[in-house]
Parts: C-alpha cells; sequence; structure tokens
C-alpha cells in the first residue's frame, strides 16, 4: 500500500478531550505519525483497543512540572511539524510552551489551537462545550420542532466539524503553505468560528428571505412535508428529502396520495396541512412495508436506522464504510484518496517501550532515557 498523504509529518498532540483527538486522529489515517503527550497522572479509563479516536498514535505521558520533562516536550516539538492543543488561552504560555519560544526555534512549526471562543475576546477563557457554541452561533436554535424547542445534535456540529476538521483542513494548508515559504504559522480555530462558516449557507438563505425563521417552520428544518421524518406504524421513522418536483410526485404516488399535492409543497402556507395529511398516511403502515414499497423508487425516502442497523447495511458494508478489525467495528477512515489512501492505524500505542522509543528518536542515550523513567520526569 502506498505511504499516506501526510507520511513524513510528525505532528505532537497535547492530550485533550472533544475536538483535538479526532483532528489528529484524521492526521494519522492521512499518514502522519502522531505522538500524544498526556499528563503524567492521567488515569486510563478504557482499554487502548477502544480508544478509537486515538488509532494510529503513539503516547508519552511527562510531568510537565518537572523541569526534565519539560525539556523533553521542548526536543519533541522542536523535531515536529505540528503541535496541536485545546487548553483555555495562556496555559500552554505558563508552561513555556506558547507560539514564541516553540517557534523561535522551530521556525517552520504550524501551531494550531482549538478553543471554544477563540484566543481573543471577551468569551476567550470561560468553559464551554458543544451545545454552548452551538447555542451562541444561532445554530441550536435553528435546529428541532416549534413544539418541543432545539434538538441537540450531540456533540457533531461544534466539536468535530466546527472544531476537528476546520483545524485539520486549517494544518494542511498551513503545511501546503509552508513549502513556498518555508515558515510555520499559529492556527488560531474557534469552533464557533466554524459552527458560523457551516452556517454559510443559511445565512445566504435568510439573506434571500427564504427563511422564516423560528423552528419546524422552513424547508431544511422539518417545516416542509417534503423534507421531515415521519412516524411508522411500529414506532420506527421515514426520513423523507424529496426537495425537488420529480421526487416529490413519486411521494405522492407511493404514499397514494393525490398528485396535486405535489404542487402544495410549494406554498408554504400549505404546508401544515400537507405534512399532517403525509404523517397520518405513514402511520398507518409499519417502516418494513414502507421500505418495501419505496423500493426502486425516486423519492428520497431513507429509513431511520439505529446503530445497529447503519453498521450491518448492505450498502455501507459493500463500500466498507466500518473498518470491522479489532473488538468492535468503527467507521474507517475518510475521505478517500485514489494514489494516497488513508489506513485506521492500530490502537494507541503507550508504555515504557513506547517512550523509550520516542526518547531513543529524540536522541537521548540510554543513560538519560534510565534518568528520565526513574526520575519520573516521563512515565
Amino acid at each position: 500500500m502506498s505511504a499516506g498523504a501526510l507520511a513524513g509529518i510528525r505532528v505532537v498532540e497535547f492530550m485533550a478531550k472533544g475536538p483535538v483527538p479526532l483532528c489528529t486522529m484524521m492526521l494519522a489515517d492521512m499518514g502522519a505519525e502522531v505522538i500524544q503527550v498526556a499528563r503524567f497522572d492521567e488515569p486510563r479509563r478504557h482499554d487502548p483497543a477502544l480508544r478509537f479516536t486515538d488509532r494510529g498514535k503513539r503516547e508519552m505521558r511527562v510531568d510537565l512540572k518537572q523541569p526534565d520533562g519539560l525539556a523533553t516536550v521542548r526536543r519533541l516539538i522542536d523535531r515536529a511539524d505540528v503541535l496541536v492543543e485545546g487548553f483555555r488561552p495562556g496555559v500552554m504560555e505558563r508552561l513555556g510552551l506558547g507560539p514564541a519560544p516553540c517557534q523561535a526555534a522551530n521556525a517552520a512549526l504550524v501551531y494550531a489551537r482549538i478553543t471554544g471562543w477563540g484566543q481573543e475576546g471577551p468569551l476567550a477563557r470561560s468553559a464551554g462545550h458543544d451545545i454552548n457554541f452551538l447555542a451562541a452561533t444561532g445554530a441550536l436554535d435553528s435546529i428541532g420542532t416549534a413544539e418541543g424547542g432545539p434538538a441537540i445534535p450531540l456533540n457533531l456540529l461544534a466539536d468535530f466539524a466546527g472544531g476537528s476538521m476546520h483545524a485539520a483542513f486549517g494544518i494542511c494548508a498551513a503545511l501546503l503553505e509552508r513549502h513556498r515559504s518555508g515558515q510555520g504559522q499559529v492556527l488560531d480555530i474557534a469552533m464557533t468560528d466554524g459552527v458560523l462558516s457551516l452556517m454559510t449557507s443559511l445565512w445566504a438563505i435568510r439573506a434571500r428571505g427564504d427563511w422564516a425563521g423560528g423552528r419546524g417552520g422552513n424547508f431544511l428544518d422539518g417545516g416542509a412535508p417534503h423534507y421531515a421524518v415521519y412516524r411508522t406504524a411500529d414506532g420506527r421513522h421515514l426520513a423523507v428529502g424529496a426537495m425537488e418536483t420529480p421526487f416529490r410526485a413519486t411521494l405522492m404516488a407511493v404514499l397514494g396520495l393525490p398528485a396535486d399535492r405535489a404542487a402544495l409543497c410549494e406554498q408554504p402556507a400549505a404546508w401544515a396541512g400537507l405534512k399532517a395529511e403525509i404523517a397520518a398516511v405513514v402511520a398507518s403502515k409499519p417502516l418494513a412495508e414502507w421500505m418495501r414499497l419505496f423500493d426502486g423508487k425516486e423519492a428520497c425516502v431513507t429509513a431511520v436506522a439505529s446503530l445497529d442497523e447503519a453498521r450491518a447495511d448492505p450498502a455501507l458494508a459493500q463500500r466498507r464504510a466500518f473498518d470491522r478489525e479489532g473488538p468492535l467495528p468503527q467507521p474507517a477512515p475518510a475521505p478517500r484518496l485514489s494514489r494516497t489512501p488513508a489506513s485506521k492505524g492500530a490502537p494507541v500505542m503507550q508504555g515504557e517501550d513506547v517512550t523509550r522509543r520516542i526518547l531513543d528518536e529524540l536522541g537521548y542515550g540510554p543513560e538519560q532515557i534510565r534518568t528520565l523513567l526513574d526520575a519520573r520526569a516521563v512515565a
């Protein structure tokens, strides 16, 4: 197999929750070498094989309160291409590991900082999680039903789309620019910025006057009868995304509704009545029966699958969307590159042998390594 697109790139990750590990997992999947720096006393909560977002990485535990531990991390950063951290602003500076000293020693270093609110501004040092960043940007208010209030889209939007993926994109862009300039740069990745970036199309729709505001009354938030989720007779759900005219016509035909109902999809004033009519029809049959009726019909209708059903889906299985090695299946690397494909790394490597290997690569001799281990500067 060809080496990944990021082969030869060394990434230092300061272990964190949320967007940081998924970002560096994506880099590792693409061939980058990722060394995860963990606190000396960081509890090991999970079997390494179950730390999916740490796949393909090596872990080294360091006591950053000890001068020798800090010096070891500095040496690691001096030899790195990328540093990724997710602390609140000022933490890395207090450790003496902020961008200024790190880039003074390694001018080509791409220094990526992932936070919720950004490195500057009145909220920069405030705590927060995915739900808070969605709330502040207007995203949370736009998702859900008028009756039930905002719906929480897990932590997919701010943590991973707004944070991890924007960070990975920014890192790759900075590495590409480095080929021209020879210089690294500092990346300020705010999850709020990322969520707003994801909402660019929504802001354009609003500017055109095609977004009424509120929840459950617009064409992308479940308000439109042809873009909604309906409950079946057995308590399951159908997802309907019949945005285009031919799909709407097929939808009405399979549901057994008059053909003129398709035209009502263009009339927001008629949405509530048509949606209630469709809901009553869908509620008359179980999910399996609807899937049989819609099979082979182009209406953009899909069963709402559980996690286990998604894992067993024949189409996803044929595409090898899940990597089935290890104790439990996990999503396969994405996106797919033709010449330098991504590959799922082994479970995170940790322990004294791994630490010794990393220290040896950094140029420490056997006696120096023994001294660092005995002093518990590294674990």
